[in-house]
């Protein structure tokens, strides 16, 4: 394993993409205190709106500012709304509009925190780069290669976020906190006086903030009402457009008193419902009643876009994915593409709810997170 920074003698010159929140806050004060030269970049992402109650970096920028005052610290404000919109925006509104239910935070990763941001550093003179991530590198000496670990907190893991990262990124990368569980990092900004101390985390995507999704999407889409339909073929709604709905969503479909006729097993005829398909050629949006209905239950999936940690793809047996955020990592067996070899496909011993064409399959081998691609389709039980 690679020696901390802690106890390397030669003082290093770190960016930390300081966001305003307490998790970057405490990265930039643990790299200081272990005696490095530290730098606090702000970066700003999105202009469209940004003075709205939703989406407010400025607000965002005083309290990193604030931070960077307490700790003593330069900071800059680099705006990469730009690049943002073109390699980021863009292609959440594509996968939108193809019916697909993307990620970007996974692409802002990717393009805008770990590139666009680390070459503004590199040009700086940094040394590293460190973001309040909560995962951990870890150098293989075996192998030479680097490798990216889950977070020491199971509750604030992000590596599944993180996957795309390449060697001469994580290379280049700190994540101090990824040693820490998420009350010890409040502890230390509480401790040392931090003024965003107890401020809220941030929840949702970055450009939405925490205004109605469907009242942002209905600027940049285009949109059809159309039947929603049950299991026997049944008209029983409108939908107001596909882009609008996910695989497995309960909430918002207008549903929720309909009783079911001849309801499901496992459902009842007045289980929820939920969003099972989503036909883009007839415009037609499929429900049905109960969580464990078989068509929101898959063993096998097919996905594209693969992007591996160590350079090509895993060849280990016993590993575990992710096909969202937050799930236990499921055992799967893993298979290269024959048809593309950006492509693999996993079947899993245990059905997966609710597989989501658009979202990214994680997989893991242990601790150690490889890399996954975007999911391209899926096999239900019926």
């Amino acid at each position: 394993m690679t020696p901390s920074l802690e106890s390397s003698p030669r003082k290093q010159r770190i960016v930390v993409g300081l966001s305003g929140g307490v998790d970057s806050a405490v990265t930039a004060y643990l790299l200081k205190r272990q005696g490095h030269e530290v730098l606090g970049i702000f970066m700003k992402n999105w202009e469209d709106d940004d003075d709205s109650e939703y989406c407010a970096s400025n607000i965002d920028f005083i309290d990193a500012a604030a931070v960077a005052d307490v700790l003593g610290i330069e900071i800059e404000h680099v705006n990469f709304a730009a690049d943002y919109k073109d390699r980021v925006f863009a292609e959440f509104l594509r996968e939108y509009s193809a019916g697909r239910t993307p990620n970007p935070d996974i692409l802002c990763n990717a393009e805008i925190k770990f590139k666009a941001f680390l070459d503004h550093a590199l040009r700086l003179g940094a040394d590293h780069i460190a973001t309040g991530h909560y995962a951990r590198v870890r150098h293989n000496p075996a192998t030479g290669l680097h490798e990216l670990l889950k977070g020491m907190d199971p509750a604030k893991d992000q590596s599944y976020f993180l996957h795309r990262l390449s060697q001469a990124q994580l290379a280049k990368t700190l994540f101090p906190v990824g040693e820490l569980h998420k009350t010890e990092v409040r502890r230390i900004a509480d401790e040392i006086g931090l003024p965003n101390a107890k401020k809220k985390d941030s929840t949702g995507i970055c450009f939405i903030g925490e205004r109605p999704f469907r009242a942002f999407l209905n600027r940049y889409i285009a949109h059809a009402p159309g039947p929603i339909k049950n299991d026997k073929g049944q008209t029983i709604a409108q939908h107001v457009g596909l882009s609008f709905y996910t695989l497995g969503q309960r909430q918002g479909l207008g549903i929720g008193g309909l009783k079911a006729r001849g309801a499901q097993k496992g459902g009842g005829e007045h289980a929820p419902w939920f969003v099972a398909r989503k036909d883009m050629a007839s415009n037609t949006l499929w429900v049905v009643q109960g969580h464990e209905h078989p068509w929101l239950q898959s063993h096998t999936l097919d996905a594209l876009d693969a992007s591996w940690i160590a350079g090509a793809p895993p060849a280990a047996s016993g590993l575990g994915a992710k096909t969202r955020y937050r799930q236990a990592d499921a055992p799967c067996m893993f298979s290269a593409s024959e048809r593309t070899h950006a492509g693999f496909a996993l079947e899993f011993p245990q059905q997966q709810w609710a597989v989501t064409p658009g979202q990214s399959a994680v997989l893991y081998d242990g601790e150690v997170c490889l890399g996954g691609g975007v999911i391209h389709s899926c096999a239900t039980s019926a």
